[in-house]
This record gives C-alpha cells, sequence and structure tokens, in this order.
C-alpha cells in the first residue's frame, strides 16, 4: 500500500508542478513576446506555445482526479457531520460506513461508465485541438481516479470497521519536523 500511496503523491505532485511550470513559461513567453528585443522578439514570436493551455488544463483535470482520490485516503474532504455526530455511536457508526459505501459505490459506478465512454473514444479518430493526442488518453483520467477514489473509500471504510477510525487530516501537522521538534526539546 505504501507503493500506491507514494505513487499517488508523486503523480499529484508531479502534475501540479509540471503545469504550474508551462503555464509560467507560456506567460514569459508572451510577455516577452510582446518587448521590443530585435531578432530575439521574431524568435520568440516563431516559437509555437499554443499546446501550453491545452496541456496544463489536462494536467490538472488529471491532477483533481487523482487528488480526490488521495483526500479520501487522508480525510481532506469537507463533510458535514453536524447531525451525524449527535446520533448515538450505534448509529453514527452505521450511517459513516453507509456514506463511505455509497461513496465508494457512485465513485465505481462512474468509473465503470467512464472506462466505457474511454473504450468507445478508443474507437475514434478524435485527437486535441492543439496537441493532437489521443482524446480517451486525456479522458483515461475519469475511469482511473473514479476506480482510485473507490478503492479508497473501500479502504477507509474497511479501516473505519476495524478499528472505529476515520483518516483526520490534521493541519497543523507538518511532515518531517517530528525529529527537528523532538531535537529542540532535548537541547532546551
Amino acid at each position: 500500500m505504501k507503493i500506491l500511496d507514494r505513487l499517488e503523491e508523486w503523480l499529484i505532485a508531479s502534475l501540479m508542478a509540471g503545469a504550474t511550470f508551462i503555464i509560467f513559461i507560456a506567460v514569459l513567453h508572451r510577455y516577452l513576446s510582446g518587448l521590443p528585443l530585435g531578432a530575439f522578439q521574431d524568435w520568440l514570436i516563431s516559437l509555437n506555445t499554443s499546446w501550453a493551455q491545452e496541456l496544463s488544463t489536462i494536467m490538472f483535470v488529471w491532477m483533481a482526479k487523482f487528488g480526490a482520490a488521495y483526500g479520501v485516503r487522508t480525510g481532506i474532504h469537507v463533510g458535514v457531520d453536524v447531525l451525524v455526530n449527535r446520533l448515538s455511536e450505534r448509529w453514527r457508526n452505521k450511517l459513516i460506513v453507509l456514506a463511505l459505501l455509497a461513496g465508494a459505490l457512485f465513485t465505481g459506478i462512474i468509473g465503470t461508465l467512464g472506462a466505457s465512454f474511454v473504450y468507445r473514444m478508443a474507437g475514434t479518430a478524435q485527437t486535441s485541438p492543439d496537441m493532437e493526442i489521443p482524446m480517451w488518453i486525456v479522458y483515461l483520467a475519469l475511469p482511473l481516479g473514479s476506480w482510485l477514489m473507490c478503492f479508497r473509500f473501500l479502504q477507509v471504510t474497511w479501516h473505519f470497521i476495524r478499528n472505529g477510525e476515520l483518516p483526520k487530516h490534521d493541519h497543523a501537522y507538518v511532515e518531517g519536523l517530528d525529529d527537528e521538534i523532538e531535537e529542540a526539546r532535548k537541547s532546551s
């Protein structure tokens, strides 16, 4: 599971960093192309960066689909649990399991319908406008991200049934500072 967790985190971070870098380069290109820089300006204008917006959009869509699965695993999705917390523990636990299984069912259905759509799309010659990559590759984010999210819902459900704990995201926690905090305590 740690390999899948790290792969998921690496993919999200890489897509976010890559899209941000591509957008930065495209904006820089547009800005510098408008400056009177002689032959350098002519060379810049000759470069075609129309693909940058399309690629960054695709990357952000993929990041969002896999980021949603990450959110389920780590408990960072916003939830309204005012009424749930007012129930007795027995009913609260049943409702939580029902909600988690409903999330798994929904994302499983979306993933399956998305896979059917991608399969049909692969039989066409549709390509993206600027980069001309097959559209089924672009839409592959839908089934893959949804199935991963379904798996994460099932994983959280199983953990909740066994331990009675939901993942909780601590906004104050910074990974990697535990050792430094411990060293600071020892030295003071």
